[in-house]
């Protein structure tokens, strides 16, 4: 019995870098060692950037798939013609295809017929003018999963962060940072380190928002009515949390291994350290999520799509870590 996870590929906006990356990854050896990729998207499309020697086949479910490099197994729901997807130049057809894919692997990953889903990159623009007006991509997966709590990581081998606050002006960030907010992303970064990432006993770090933890109010007061009350809260819970720390110094601790996860306040300041590590092969993770769901860390990057020198690192790195996620969740489930 073939026991290798399912993995769904979204092929994300067909005029952006994922159609090259995904023909690219997929000729790799170490991929399908650990799961059975099955492309979501458009045969066609893909025929345009894979190498001759690539055979691309064509299933119509996911237990269909043999898994075995130099094939490309995808499930058809697009047959956009070439003016759709010229690279570089978004359409609207491909945009609303580009959005069929990712309804089409929630659809089956909900449905067990998938172990995990791994998304390419979207235009968010394109998405909105297709009819769904989300921010991006983890919130339409958290409307589709029903899902009112979530929240984003971004992984590597040496970190893992997680935001309390996403996508929003800096300015708003201290009205955003309420107990609440930080409890709920301490809480569900300790479960997913323990269901997905195997990590039994999860030790966890949270940053503070000013400047040496605020100097006791010197430097602003959040750390006192915020962040120390949620983290007591947390560890109320039994999860082995400290902070608020100066995420100055607390980065240098957390790349060596001391920290499982960073919670941080706000987007650049968990993204800007993982990203000098993880620039490459940094993978995006939504946690809370009934689904198991990764993305590549980089946008369609349509001045270089077509030009084959797309980089296919983190989207390597995103179905392998979405393979062990997989494996580790259906384990933690029989605990």
């Amino acid at each position: 019995m073939d026991t290798r996870a399912l993995t769904g590929i979204t092929m994300g906006d067909p005029s952006g870098v994922g159609p090259e990356i995904i023909t690219k990854v997929l000729c790799e050896d170490d991929i399908f060692r650990v799961c059975r990729p099955i492309i979501i998207g458009d045969p066609g499309v893909l025929a345009y950037y894979a190498d001759k020697s690539v055979m691309i086949k064509e299933i119509v479910s996911p237990e269909e798939a043999v898994g075995q490099k130099g094939k490309l197994e995808v499930i058809r729901v697009s047959s956009l013609e070439k003016a759709d997807f010229v690279p570089g130049k978004p359409t609207a057809t491909g945009g609303k295809a580009m959005v069929d894919y990712i309804l089409s692997a929630v659809d089956m990953t909900m449905k067990s017929k998938l172990s995990a889903m791994v998304t390419c990159p979207i235009n968010k623009a394109l998405m909105n003018r297709a009819g769904f007006n989300f921010e991006g991509h983890t919130e339409l997966l958290a409307h589709l999963t029903n899902t009112d709590d979530y929240v984003m990581m971004l992984a590597g081998d040496k970190l893992r962060v997680t935001l309390v606050t996403i996508h929003c002006a800096l300015r708003d960030v201290p009205d955003k940072i309420s107990i609440e907010n930080i409890v709920k992303t301490i809480s569900i970064t300790a479960l997913s380190l323990k269901r997905d990432f195997g990590i039994s006993s999860p030790c966890i770090a949270v940053a503070a928002l000013n400047p040496h933890a605020g100097e006791e109010g010197m430097f602003g007061t959040e750390e006192i009515t915020s962040i120390r009350p949620a983290i007591q809260k947390a560890i109320n819970m039994g999860i082995d949390v400290t902070g608020p720390l100066p995420a100055d110094t607390l980065y240098p601790k957390a790349v060596t291994g001391q920290y499982d996860a960073v919670v941080n306040m706000y987007h650049d300041q968990g993204l800007i350290p993982l990203k000098l590590i993880h620039f490459s092969d940094g993978v995006n993770v939504t946690l809370g999520l009934p689904i198991i769901r990764t993305s590549v860390d980089h946008g369609t990057a349509y001045d270089i799509a077509g030009k084959g020198i797309a980089d296919h690192m983190s989207l390597k790195a995103a179905i392998l870590m979405a393979a062990r996620m997989a494996h580790n969740r259906k384990r933690y489930k029989g605990k």
